[in-house]
């Protein structure tokens, strides 16, 4: 029961640092639609996802492990099936720019902006179990 609200409370706050850095993710109802989210992508990462890695395992066996993004992409895209004020309607990054360094602008759709927002979550989340840890 601890790890699964651990697990609630990490995504919860990668789904709002997201929204806070980039643009694209779509919370209708605000903040009751964002823990909504949060509580089906923890249990379609704990349900969905084990399920997908193994129907992916031997595209992921030949590209080392790059391919994991995808189904992190898959299991976002099933948890804007269920929820029904979550959408993804593009990824769109302004940018960085500082004195030491320099980002670009991005923007992706279509299923590229699903990969993109699983890739992002992926190191907000494994930040944040760093963190806690």
């Amino acid at each position: 029961m601890k790890r699964i609200l651990r697990s609630f409370l990490i995504e919860a706050v990668s789904l709002y640092a997201l929204t806070q850095i980039t643009e694209g993710l779509i919370f209708e109802n605000g903040i009751q639609t964002l823990l909504l989210s949060a509580a089906a992508l923890s249990a379609t990462f704990f349900l969905a996802k084990p399920i997908i890695n193994m129907l992916l395992l031997p595209i992921n066996l030949v590209t080392f492990g790059l391919f994991k993004w995808v189904s992190s992409a898959i299991a976002l895209y099933l948890v804007t099936l269920i929820v029904p004020g979550f959408r993804i309607a593009g990824f769109y990054f302004q940018g960085y720019n500082s004195d030491y360094f320099s980002l670009p602008n991005f923007t992706f759709s279509g299923f590229l902006a699903y990969i993109a927002f699983s890739f992002s979550l992926s190191i907000f989340t494994s930040l944040l179990h760093w963190i806690v840890k």
